[in-house]
């Protein structure tokens, strides 16, 4: 039977070279836009976190970054809460009203859908995190198109 020489790994040992930064870390031009588009339900998968963190380092980046919520991504904008709303029932349990809440504190624009908000899901607009704004299902595709005019980078986030 082989036996094991090596010693358990520790708390503080590194696996990987994570200093290591293969590319130039490019910044925005006066003027760029971004733009990231949800079309993914809150906590199936880790897609929607993820691109928030990216919207996020986009704006950090000097973008002017806005999210759009459509679909089942407005479930991502809905304010949470167990007992009450704002009670984090578990960690994790709020990590994307807190990261929206980040990326709109930091000058980020996030946009949700009227339709799938009420129709799909059945909230209302005083269900958003406060600094949503509720667009109109028709706003959606302008909003995309408007960015596509404006040359902005657009990040597409879609689950199936």
């Amino acid at each position: 039977m082989p036996a094991v020489s090596k010693s358990a790994h520790a708390k503080g040992d590194f696996f990987v070279d994570y200093e290591e930064k293969v590319f130039e870390d490019v910044k925005a031009q006066p003027g760029e836009k971004a733009l990231v588009t949800f079309h993914t339900v809150a906590f199936e998968g880790s897609i929607g976190f993820v691109n928030l963190l990216q919207a996020t380092r986009l704006q950090r980046k000097g973008f002017e970054t806005s999210i759009l919520l459509y679909g089942p991504g407005v479930t991502l904008g809905v304010q949470r809460g167990f007992p009450t709303l704002g009670d984090e029932a578990f960690p994790g349990h709020l990590n994307f009203n807190k990261q929206i809440t980040k990326f709109m504190e930091e000058g980020g624009k996030v946009y949700a859908c009227r339709f799938a908000l009420q129709a799909l899901y059945g909230h209302g607009e005083p269900s958003l995190i406060e600094g949503i704004r509720p667009i109109n299902p028709l706003d959606v595709l302008d909003l995309v198109l408007l960015h596509r005019r404006d040359n902005a980078f657009i990040l597409d986030t879609w689950t199936l």
